[in-house]
């Protein structure tokens, strides 16, 4: 057995102890509508949204789940570059880049680029008169590292530290936010597991004198598990553990009164099975081949605060596939948001070091 994974040394419990912190003093923070800089909520990766969006527990050689999970960062990703573009819904763009880098005795580190283009928007006075456009954006670098903890370890931390940029016209924001993880692989590889505490940090700069907004502080944990005998991964993944209701109750609709008969109707209320529910995201990747992969997931909360009650249709269900061509791998999905419609997803990855081989 391991020593490493029976014995934690003092950094496992010095990590721990951090979470806890954290989850204690966010245990009221909301989950929109009261925080800045909510674009680091989106999902990077065709991979990611394909499995519902927040997976921090699959462990293997994707750079892109350490954009949710630094600790998932490991030496099988040296030299692996990706570039991910996700158009978002009224024409947004958004995409993520990263590379990283392994170095014996230090651990695995990565730099990242996330960005989000608003585009362009016709500025007019209060009599509509056209004054013009102007554009916006939002900006996020980081820096991350993972390594074992201690030697021949089945646990691994990771940190990330994120430099925030944000314009919406002549107006402009700075912020510092960093991200702390743990993940756990068993000696088979079968199960993984991981715990990240996301976007902790602070907004250095507003966009107008004013106060500090708080940013999209959030907790999450997952557990994966492969089987041995048969091509499935299934992930069962938490959000938001620092806080518990995230439902919400329209004003409007609180004791609404029958046209015909008078009789007020009282708001239906949220059962504690739906608050619970509404943590998760199941989802499971079919491994057909080392090089074909099938992904879908089901996001509750996805599910529960977009659907139309009259044609629910196929909200909070995401789908994709993983294709290996050559020294390249791409990845699409699709997620359903609304009855509206959804987004796709592309991402590409390929080893710098292939080519290097290669000549």
């Amino acid at each position: 057995m391991r020593s490493g994974f029976y014995n934690p040394p003092t950094m496992l419990l010095r990590l721990t102890a951090i979470v806890l912190f954290i989850s204690a003093n966010c245990a009221n923070a909301q989950t929109g509508g009261t925080s800045v800089f909510r674009f680091l909520d989106l999902t990077a990766s065709a991979r990611q949204s394909a499995l519902g969006g927040n997976v921090v527990s699959v462990r293997d050689n994707d750079i892109n789940a350490a954009f949710n999970n630094p600790a998932i960062l490991n030496p099988e990703m040296d030299q692996q570059i990706t570039f991910n573009y996700n158009p978002y819904f009224a024409g947004i763009k958004h995409g993520y880049t990263a590379f990283a880098k392994n170095y014996s005795g230090v651990g695995t580190a990565a730099i990242g680029l996330q960005f989000v283009s608003y585009g362009t928007f016709t500025r007019t006075d209060e009599t509509a008169a056209d004054l013009g456009t102007f554009s916006g954006g939002d900006y996020a670098l980081s820096f991350s590292l993972a390594r074992p903890i201690g030697l021949d370890s089945m646990l691994f931390a990771g940190a990330s530290v994120k430099a925030i940029y944000s314009q919406i016209d002549h107006y402009t924001s700075f912020g510092l936010a960093v991200d702390l993880g743990i993940s756990y692989q068993s000696l088979n590889r079968l199960t993984t597991a991981g715990l990240v505490i996301r976007n902790g940090g602070m907004q250095l700069k507003t966009y107008y004198n004013g106060n500090r907004e708080r940013l999209p502080i959030e907790i999450e944990a997952g557990i994966s598990q492969k089987l041995s005998k048969a091509p499935f991964r299934f992930t069962i993944t938490a959000r938001h553990l620092e806080k518990w209701d995230l439902s919400y109750t329209d004003p409007e609709t609180q004791n609404e009164t029958d046209p015909l008969t008078g009789e007020v109707k009282p708001a239906a209320k949220v059962t504690f099975g739906n608050k619970l529910l509404r943590h998760f995201i199941i989802s499971n990747e079919v491994l057909i081949s080392k090089n074909f992969h099938l992904r879908m997931a089901y996001n509750f909360q996805r599910r529960n605060e977009m659907k139309v009650d009259s044609k629910p249709g196929m909200v909070g269900i995401s789908f994709g596939l993983g294709l290996r061509v050559s020294k390249f791998h791409l990845s699409y999905s699709r997620s359903i948001y609304h009855l509206a419609g959804g987004t796709n997803s592309l991402s590409i990855s390929t080893y710098l070091g292939d080519f290097k081989r290669a000549k």
